[in-house]
């Protein structure tokens, strides 16, 4: 019988050194580990900084090369077996140890795990860890120029990269450029043990009234062929109350035998659970799971501990009024998803830190976002995004990783696209946060723009095969299959956007992508309510970030510091953005020629746009769950770029966000007079225009406000009406309290004015909304007698961040749009706002002390 040791875990992450793999030159020092070819290269100013001006163009030659990574440890002190265990290479890789060959890898997302116990040196000598990269577009192009006989088709990038299992944003979108990395992406240890925990999952249910949890965790053992676990060993189990419980904690603990299949079963049941919910609905508890694998006479051969959340997610699909809903209830409680698409965080990912993911995910609790969709043309996040979205109480829908593209499914393919779903499936499916997966992005809707065959009703998985769209395997036969298998009960999706075989612009079924507002037939922004879904998981609008980030690529008193310069088109990778962007700004604002107004201007079209989304869209969750949640493309960038991310790479706000921020807000107002197309009306004025008002609410109890709703002229700030006031309204939790007034616009009589809502509760102003006549270039913003004070702490309490200030803001007429500066280390709650006289508006700020120098700020005709 083997001897069972400790299990030992040695990272490697020193002593890493490059170089061109065919090259005389020197090994050089890597920047990081993990880390990637661009990130060293810039570390020793052998490529200029990919991201400035237009030097994506003279970076492009590093793809085409050839690198070696290299590395020197010393063997353990074990006479366990050992193993290396790769948890990521980047992507076309051959690995030697000590001169031998152990591993070829040819994708990025599968984890790798070698046993090198005969090949490593003894007695704790040195070994020398080689790997060799080879070009990943090289090779992708051969694999499809091989295939003729395959349709190769797809948007954004190269078709070759359909062929190459590697983050297909990285062959250039329309949002991002073209950075063909390669390298130790994710980290490499050496492991030695005689027998080891491979994972831990708990399976929970809770009855229908949420008052006892069934926890069953599995414990999943691994040894060595010549080391066989000792009948004496066992498993023991334990579950503790975590982070963010407060009255209800459990200590539970169980010892299991391991059965033959290598598994270890626990079962625990507790009473009044505290229950993991998403944020705005209650606490995002945690629990720790801890398995303790034990050797003869107890000895701790190996400790695996996991947080997981006691919850119960479904997708509600139900035929109804409107179609069949699509809509989330976490724990028994329908949750409106109003959020984001997420992208990588960078083109070079390895160099975003635990800090900076933080920074994300916070923007979106701050935010009021409840929801973030991984997409799928970039990567299986980072452990720590999951977990802060297990931390922060974010949902999360996350795309299998197939984007834009007619998939070839080849057998060599399938075999490697079911290893990289299931490995990450089994990694993350202890997050009580991912509550969704899909199989791809858009690539039904690819199928339907270039007439591939699609036979809903055909049932037969061989039949796909033979077809000219055979990823369909993939996406209704291979990831149904492991997420039945091993998905821990999260709810599987064929695709985003995807209605039960139906087109996939069906309203009335799934979800949907609409791109009719930029892309498409490029409809008016203001009737965005009437063009969505059961759930709109992508719609968007362009805007330029703000001029700092603008300036971060352009040198210091360049002459492309204009709106139309090469430079700034370069970063700008959407197709036909010219046009696109000078149409929305053109039909609804009056244009300005200098650069800081334009931007401004392009970022209050983004924000006017998904205004009309987010209110209208949030409103329809009370009409029978019309409408189950709204998600932005995109919430961030990979680069300083312009494109439709609400935040740019900086963490810089736009003001979209802002007013994305507004419309979730746990109660929320809206007022809005119904579309009049002025161009095909040419301008004529309706006579009359009807509007509506109505109260939103996330609430899970009914509240009781007032509501005013007032008249207020554009040019003199005079109220033209009474105003319409309702003091005591009764709020409907969880939905939309509709029609609250409604009313006529006589566009006769009366001069154009604002309709502005205000909403009260407990005599605090709780939500505002302002509706203006459309467009808003047929109107004058000029000298509304704006008046704004700081008040500011004279010093900071602690973390000067967090010393809090407030802005008031008074006008003497309408204002619209105003926009504060996006300074480093300073935050507002609120930007973008409408202020209408006759009420103090005013926003908390951080990070700001008495005697710095205030915010500046511009608003709409300033």
């Amino acid at each position: 019988m083997a001897t069972h040791a400790q299990k030992v875990v040695t990272g490697l992450r020193s002593n890493w050194t490059f170089k061109e793999t065919d090259s005389s030159e020197e090994w050089l020092e890597t920047a990081q580990f993990p880390t990637n070819i661009h990130l060293d290269l810039i570390k020793h100013n052998k490529i200029p900084d990919p991201f400035f001006e237009r030097n994506e163009l003279k970076v492009g030659w590093v793809a085409e090369k050839f690198w070696t990574y290299r590395t020197v440890f010393k063997s353990p002190d074990a006479s366990a077996a050992s193993y290396l265990a790769f948890d990521g290479l980047d992507t076309y890789a051959t690995v030697f140890l000590n001169g031998k060959e152990i591993l070829k890898s040819d994708n990025m997302f599968i984890s790798h795990r070698i046993d090198v116990s005969t090949l490593l040196s003894k007695d704790g000598g040195e070994n020398e860890l080689l790997i060799n990269f080879e070009p990943a577009l090289e090779r992708a192009k051969a694999i499809r120029d091989a295939h003729p006989e395959h349709f190769w088709k797809c948007w954004n990038g190269d078709t070759a990269r359909l062929a190459v299992r590697k983050a297909q944003y990285h062959f250039g979108w329309d949002w991002g450029g073209v950075y063909i990395t390669c390298g130790p992406w994710r980290d490499i240890r050496l492991e030695s043990y005689s027998a080891r925990l491979s994972d831990l999952v708990a399976a929970v249910s809770l009855t229908d009234d949420n008052k006892q949890a069934t926890v069953k965790v599995t414990a999943h053992v691994d040894s060595p062929a010549d080391a066989k676990i000792a009948a004496s060993a066992k498993v023991v189990v334990s579950i503790t109350g975590a982070r963010g419980i407060s009255d209800s904690t459990v200590s539970l603990e169980s010892t299991a035998e391991i059965e033959a299949d290598g598994t270890s079963v626990a079962t625990f049941k507790i009473d009044d659970p505290a229950l993991w919910w998403p944020h705005g609905y209650g606490k995002a508890n945690l629990y720790t799971i801890t398995a303790q694998l034990l050797g003869p006479n107890n000895t701790v051969i190996d400790t695996v501990t996991k947080k997981t959340g006691l919850r119960k997610a479904e997708v509600i699909q139900e035929t109804d009024k409107h179609g069949k809903s699509f809509y989330f209830r976490i724990n028994g409680i329908d949750v409106y998803c109003g959020g984001s698409d997420w992208i990588p965080a960078d083109n070079f990912t390895p160099r975003v830190t635990k800090e900076k993911y933080r920074d994300w995910l916070e923007l979106m609790v701050h935010g009021n976002q409840a929801m973030i969709r991984v997409w799928g043309g970039g990567i299986f996040e980072e452990d720590i995004f999951y977990d802060l979205c297990d931390e922060l109480g974010l949902l999360v829908w996350q795309d299998f990783l197939f984007g834009c593209g007619n998939y070839p499914a080849f057998p060599d393919i399938l075999k490697s696209v079911e290893i990289e779903s299931r490995q990450n499936v089994i990694r993350l499916r202890h997050h009580p946060s991912i509550v969704i997966y899909a199989g791809n992005n858009e690539d039904y809707q690819l199928q339907e723009t270039f007439g591939l065959t699609y036979d809903y009703e055909d049932k037969n998985p061989d039949n796909w095969l033979k077809t000219n769209f055979p990823a369909r395997y993939i996406y209704e036969k291979i990831l149904p299959d492991i997420m039945a298998e091993d998905g821990n009960g999260v709810f599987y999706h064929p695709g985003s956007p995807w209605g039960d075989g139906k087109i996939t612009s069906d309203k009335t079924v799934g979800d949907m992508h609409q791109w009719n507002v930029w892309h498409g037939t490029q409809e008016k922004y203001q009737i965005f309510e009437h063009l969505g879904g059961r759930f709109n998981s992508e719609f968007g609008m362009e805007g330029f970030p703000h001029i700092q980030t603008i300036d971060s690529f352009l040198s210091p008193n360049s002459s492309e510091r204009y709106q139309q310069s090469s430079t700034v088109d370069f970063h700008n990778k959407a197709d036909g953005h010219e046009r696109r962007i000078a149409t929305y700004l053109v039909e609804n604002f009056r244009t300005v020629e200098d650069f800081e107004g334009f931007i401004h201007l392009s970022q209050l079209v983004q924000s006017e746009a998904l205004a009309y989304g987010y209110r209208g869209w949030r409103r329809q969750w009370g009409d029978s769950r019309r409408c189950g949640g709204a998600l932005v493309w995109q919430l961030n960038d990979c680069w300083p770029g312009i494109s439709w991310a609400i935040v740019d790479y900086y963490l810089r706000k736009k003001p979209a966000y802002y007013t994305i921020a507004r419309a979730l807000r746990p109660l929320g107002v809206g007022i809005q007079r119904e579309h009049w197309d002025w161009s095909v009306t040419h301008a004529r004025p309706l006579p009359k225009t009807k509007w509506e008002s109505w109260v939103t609410s996330s609430n899970l109890d009914s509240v009781r406000g007032k509501v005013e709703v007032r008249f207020i002229s554009i040019s003199t700030g005079k109220d033209l009406a009474e105003p319409l006031v309702q003091e005591d309204l009764e709020i409907v939790p969880n939905g939309t309290t509709d029609k609250v007034f409604i009313g006529e616009v006589d566009n006769v009589e009366k001069e154009p004015h604002v309709l502005s809502i205000t909403l009260w509760v407990d005599g605090k102003v709780v939500a505002r909304d302002v509706d203006w006549p459309q467009p808003l270039k047929y109107h004058s913003f000029e000298d509304r007698g704006l008046n704004i004070r700081f008040d500011l702490p004279e010093k900071a309490d602690g973390k000067k961040r967090d010393a809090q200030g407030k802005i008031v803001i008074t006008v003497e007429k309408p204002l619209k749009g105003l926009v504060w500066e996006e300074r480093t280390g300073v935050r507002v709650s609120d930007s973008a706002i409408d202020v209408v006289p006759g009420e103090e508006v005013v926003v908390d700020v951080f990070g700001l002390l008495k005697g710095e120098k205030e915010l500046s700020w511009r608003y709409l005709g300033m």
